[in-house]
């Protein structure tokens, strides 16, 4: 293979790894990853033709396309899309809320399964959803298994913006920030996030292990923040808790 086209394929995994942060216009693209703006535009052309990436009409912004997600989806664990659907039905029915399965897509968290309750208030997650890393539960969950200097390497881009990460207030959205509030859940084992993605909303979270101890995937807890008060979290983390140590049980993780 040519420099030429090992460099066409470097850049196509740069373009793919910023979208994993969200939607973005060229121009945006082009800034985040330190590339040309022709090179850019010419990299989505061909990314959007092979469905890896979709532009919307209307705002001009690219995402992660169809492909992606299917890719991502054949690369599942089999034991974990064979179980998986089995354990989040059963949170529900214990718990009475929106439970969801989420990998690492690059700089975010992607929704691979989703299950709910029948109620006339819920989450609602598409499959396919991308969500921020750093003010998500599912997201940090993640993150709890990943060193601190791979970590500073997943927000490089968006920390030399000098923007602030995405999320509320009670967010961290600064990658020291973020480290230290890492280090806290991981002692604990789990991450709760109230309000900081999404107001009025609050997520319980924990990650499931492979075989190696490592977070390939994370469940979750969404519900709105009045039927999800303080009180409530401990259930809530107990269950979550126990449904990825079933999940990752399935992987050969063992170590509980």
């Amino acid at each position: 293979m040519s420099n030429d086209s090992l460099s066409s394929v470097k850049r196509a995994l740069e373009v793919l790894r910023a979208l994993g942060q969200g939607p973005m216009r060229v121009q945006a693209m082009a800034h985040a990853i330190g590339r040309e703006k022709t090179q850019v535009s010419r990299t989505l052309k061909v990314l959007a033709e092979e469905g890896f990436a979709v532009r919307d009409p209307e705002t001009m912004e690219y995402r992660l396309g169809w492909q992606f997600f299917a890719l991502a989806a054949a690369a599942e664990e089999n034991p974990l899309r064979h179980e998986a659907p089995r354990v989040l039905r059963a949170l529900v029915q214990q718990l009475g809320e929106s439970a969801h399965l989420t990998t690492l897509a690059g700089n975010a968290a992607v929704t691979v399964l989703s299950e709910r309750p029948v109620r006339t208030l819920q989450v609602h997650e598409r499959v396919g959803q991308t969500s921020p890393l750093n003010c998500t539960s599912c997201g940090r969950a993640l993150l709890l298994g990943v060193p601190d200097d791979e970590v500073v390497a997943l927000f490089a881009a968006a920390d030399a913006t000098g923007e602030p990460l995405p999320g509320s207030e009670r967010a961290p959205r600064t990658v020291p920030a973020l480290l230290e509030r890492l280090h806290e859940e991981r002692r604990a084992g789990y991450v709760v996030s109230i309000e900081e993605h999404e107001p009025g909303m609050t997520a319980v979270a924990a990650p499931v292990r492979d075989f190696r101890g490592a977070p390939v995937a994370a469940v979750n807890i969404s519900a709105p923040t009045m039927r999800l008060p303080p009180e409530a979290h401990p259930p809530v983390i107990e269950a979550v808790l126990s449904a990825c140590k079933r999940l990752s049980e399935t992987l050969g993780y063992a170590n509980h």
